[in-house]
């Protein structure tokens, strides 16, 4: 988005330059013209949308909205109108329509849905799916990629250790997409999901009559999984029994159907996982230590989340990323709120993580999450050593606000950049607190001054946790 220009068609010569410079301040990037006709020649591919305005005359507004249907059809139009028509019907093809003047809340709004159509549209594969899902630039993760590639295209066992929620069942697929097996089928199987007398019958499948209720011969999972990959979780849960039978497959590659006698080749690679430590389960003659060392001969350890705090804020954004592209809904975080989260310890590691973002999507679907927004136990304080977002210099002064309720308020970049996001939350805040202060605390007055309607300037004062008065 930040690469691609906004166009803004408009003979409103001020209210225009303002919405550029607003839209450039937000994303870095608009562009304003009079006149549509000496964009048709420009490379639609150059342009992400199109702000029409449809006040005046109608026989330009349908020249114009047909010249960029034939010209941009790949950009998106949104149409600025006057006060009072935003929730009339759009035209075909016209994504939004926002009433003039427009608020900074609504076009911010709209360029996050704007955003996320955008990126609806792209198309990842199952590994580039697959890969960012193990996203994180620390060190232990950096490691993680590294034995993920070495060893994807190998016939080597692999074995992945971790606490639960950290991903082991994605690595797990990241090796058999990353394979000359990726062709072939990927089976998981939870060994401790499945009860110890039915899971020889599910790994290796039965014959007719072979016990009582088998009325009909059963594949196993190493049948379904010939020519790819075999994926046994929790294999430090696996029966005693069943370890030395499982060693057998791996040492002979054969295997026989319950009540069969009759050997059955295998080609299958197996990878392992485990949340447990196999080396004190041997020490305790829980788990065979001829098993393990088939095993190990590759082990990859996945770090819990909070040995990595540093990578909580782009898998988080992942998460949310991975619930846009299913049609799932989205939000933003600020960097207050991912700041909080890169401080909480995630006992359920990345599960809890992707769960919590679900939740958030489901409470403040399409909005911006801040800290206070956060369910109570993930809101965690930092120390005065954490690195702090920059913020306003002086305070905004709400009469500088032009009569229109819409203005630019600009201060100079730090070198160190700034936080835009936060930027802006924190510079919204303080005009609200303001507002209240002109309007004496009086929320219908304070949402004039903010050309806000009441319930809106409510919601966002609980989410700042600003008192009202009635």
């Amino acid at each position: 988005m930040a690469d691609t220009p906004f166009l803004v068609v408009s003979n409103q010569g001020e209210a225009a330059a303002e919405l550029v410079a607003i839209l450039k301040f937000l994303t870095g990037n608009a562009s304003h013209d009079r006149d549509f006709s000496s964009w048709r020649d420009v490379d639609s591919h150059m342009v992400s949308a199109i702000f029409l305005d449809e006040r005046g005359d109608e026989g330009r507004l349908k020249e114009e909205l047909n010249g960029i249907r034939e010209s941009f059809p790949k950009s998106t139009l949104i149409l600025i109108s006057a006060d009072g028509h935003e929730e009339d019907e759009l035209p075909d093809g016209v994504f939004a329509r926002l009433d003039s003047p427009i608020g900074y809340v609504k076009l911010l709004t709209c360029l996050h849905r704007l955003e996320i159509l955008h990126e609806r549209g792209s198309h990842n594969s199952a590994n580039e799916t697959l890969v960012r899902l193990l996203v994180g630039q620390s060190s232990p993760m950096r490691e993680v990629r590294h034995l993920i590639e070495q060893v994807a295209d190998s016939e080597a066992s692999v074995i992945i250790l971790g606490e639960s929620g950290t991903g082991k069942e994605v690595v797990a697929k990241s090796l058999h997409h990353l394979s000359s097996r990726r062709d072939g089928p990927f089976v998981p199987v939870n060994c401790g999901a499945i009860p110890a007398e039915l899971l020889e019958s599910e790994l290796f499948g039965h014959v007719k009559g072979a016990f009582t209720g088998a009325l009909t011969a059963r594949q196993g999972r190493f049948e379904i999984a010939e020519g790819g990959t075999l994926f046994l979780d929790e294999i430090g849960d696996m029966p005693l029994p069943m370890q030395v039978k499982l060693l057998r497959v791996l040492q002979e590659r054969t295997y026989e159907r319950v009540g069969s006698n009759t050997s059955t080749p295998c080609n299958v690679r197996v990878i392992a996982a485990t949340h447990r430590n196999l080396e004190e389960q041997i020490a305790k003659s829980e788990f065979r230590e001829d098993l393990f060392y088939r095993l190990n001969v590759f082990p990859i350890d996945l770090p819990s989340l909070r040995e990595r705090p540093e990578d909580v804020p782009n898998l988080a954004l992942e998460l949310i990323a991975r619930l846009e592209r299913e049609g799932r809904g989205s939000v933003r975080l600020t960097a207050a709120a991912l700041s909080s989260l890169s401080r909480y310890p995630w006992p359920g590691n990345v599960r809890e993580l992707s769960n919590l973002m679900e939740r958030l999507v489901i409470l403040y679907p399409q909005g911006i999450v801040d800290v206070n927004d956060l369910p109570p136990k993930y809101q965690v304080e930092g120390s005065e050593t954490d690195s702090a977002i920059p913020l306003p210099s002086t305070p905004v002064d709400i009469h500088a606000i032009d009569d229109r309720e819409m203005g630019v308020v600009t201060s100079n970049l730090p070198p160190e950049g700034v936080d835009l996001k936060d930027y802006l939350s924190t510079l919204e805040s303080s005009l609200i607190q303001q507002a209240l202060d002109a309007a004496d605390g009086v929320v219908a007055q304070a949402a004039k001054l903010l050309n806000l309607r009441r319930t809106t300037l409510v919601e966002k004062m609980r989410k700042y946790e600003m008192q009202r008065i009635e």
